[in-house]
């Protein structure tokens, strides 16, 4: 079974993170490409403006967050394919989110909807 690893952008990378994808639309504040060691920047993958500012990272609308961005990520064909191939294709894949909560972030989110649509099991760093 495939496993992918979720992470925050500002944790030490790990040589077991494998390839590092960033997942959010904007470019981690304060933070350089150096730092980051991000391998692919996927920002299509993203939730949309509109629906990343309608959110605001609250938790209590945490469950229609996701339901909203399975929608967005159900036409995201492109974007499903390009993490898809790195998945496949690399076996170690860690998904990159900069929000602070870890619970309750996009990359949180994209990591389950891959294990409801293709079975892939996820770990929260």
């Amino acid at each position: 079974m495939i496993k992918v690893r979720v992470k925050r952008v500002y944790d030490q990378p790990d040589p077991g993170d494998g390839i590092r994808v960033l997942v959010d639309r904007l470019w981690p504040r304060g933070l350089s490409r150096e730092k980051a060691k991000i391998d692919v920047w996927l920002r299509d993958l993203a939730p949309s403006d509109e629906l990343r500012r309608w959110f605001n990272h609250d938790p209590a609308k945490w469950n229609e967050f996701r339901l909203r961005y399975w929608s967005e990520l159900d036409k995201n064909i492109s974007g499903l394919n390009a993490l898809l191939g790195i998945i496949r294709g690399n076996g170690n894949v860690t998904i990159l989110y900069a929000a602070r909560d870890r619970l309750h972030n996009n990359a949180v989110a994209l990591a389950e909807y891959l294990r409801a649509r293709y079975g892939f099991d996820y770990e929260i760093i």
